[in-house]
């Protein structure tokens, strides 16, 4: 009897371990897509309903390789708050929408393959899906600070289709101004722009409008040589009266694209200083310029990058500061 009952022991012992690893065979494996990382991710939880209420879950649970830069929570409630949002459902769809694919880039990118310079998102200019994606600015000179106003803080979470780096801060959708303060080669612009004062233009205000607005934007070097070329020790030295239609004179009103101007020849600009306050810009540019431009006093410069997109407006980079006679 007693050896019965051992041999009933061991085949029910049996019978059980074999049951538990069918089952545990058989259960399936754990998603490690960038939404289900989201998703086991406590301080994600906000950033996992914004995604749900925008529709776009999907995007982030399939097999395309990816980016995402992703917020925290406190970071969305800063964010929130900033906007004069009440809670997340306050916030539009479209905008939501936008600001979300504002934090997405394609391809898997690691933080060590970032490097200082304009990346693109999958936002577009518009919200619509023809429209121009959007820029960001990527500084890695202490860590990976992006667009000026968020860092990331917890880098390279590996998923199956792509790459999440936590951020500290919701990333907005940039105006032209968000780039002239994030990227350091328009510091001197941003100073004259910003400059303290009884300035007669509030550009600042201006320029982070709707627009849209095409800004031809002088590097650091462009304002020194305006410097010297005047025999001006500083920015300080300009006088508001001169400064103000000088600053106008480098905006038109638009979106206009490096695409949209005429190929081997002449676009002639109007500057919001004026109807008469034009420059001339001809394709293609000579002397490692894209393009050469003409302004009103009859100096030559030259668009040196272009096509940096905004919410509100583009940006293209000149290597000279045009005077409007």
């Amino acid at each position: 009897m007693k050896n019965v009952n051992f041999l009933k022991s061991v085949l029910f012992a049996f019978v059980a371990i074999t049951t538990f690893s069918c089952s545990d065979d058989d259960a399936a494996p754990q998603s490690n897509t960038i939404a289900a990382i989201a998703s086991r991710t406590p301080d994600l939880s906000i950033l996992v309903q914004a995604l749900d209420r925008a529709g776009l879950v999907g995007a982030v649970d399939g097999t395309t390789q990816l980016t995402v830069f992703a917020p925290t929570n406190d970071a969305f409630e800063d964010f929130l708050d900033d906007n004069g949002f009440a809670d997340l459902e306050a916030v539009p769809i479209p905008v939501l929408r936008q600001v979300l694919l504002n934090h997405v880039v394609a391809g898997a990118v690691q933080s060590t393959q970032l490097s200082t310079g304009y990346i693109e998102t999958s936002a577009t200019f518009g919200g619509t899906a023809s429209g121009n994606p959007l820029n960001m600015y990527v500084s890695t000179a202490a860590g990976v600070r992006l667009n000026g106003v968020s860092s990331v803080v917890t880098p390279n979470i590996i998923a199956s289709n792509g790459v999440v780096h936590v951020v500290d801060a919701v990333i907005g959708l940039p105006t032209v101004v968000t780039f002239a303060t994030a990227d350091p080669t328009f510091n001197i612009l941003e100073a004259a722009l910003t400059r303290e004062g009884d300035n007669i233009t509030d550009f600042v205000a201006v320029l982070n409008g709707a627009g849209p607005f095409t800004v031809f934007a002088p590097t650091d070097a462009a304002f020194g040589a305006l410097l010297t070329e005047l025999s001006l020790s500083g920015l300080g030295s300009i006088p508001e009266s001169t400064l103000d239609p000088v600053l106008k004179y480098h905006v038109a009103s638009g979106n206009v694209l490096s695409s949209a101007l005429t190929p081997n020849g002449v676009t002639t600009v109007t500057s919001i200083l004026g109807a008469t306050s034009t420059f001339d810009i001809t394709l293609p540019g000579t002397g490692g310029n894209i393009a050469n431009v003409t302004d009103g006093a009859g100096r030559a410069s030259g668009i040196v990058a272009v096509d940096v997109q905004a919410a509100n407006g583009v940006i293209h980079v000149l290597n000279r500061v045009l005077l409007p006679n």
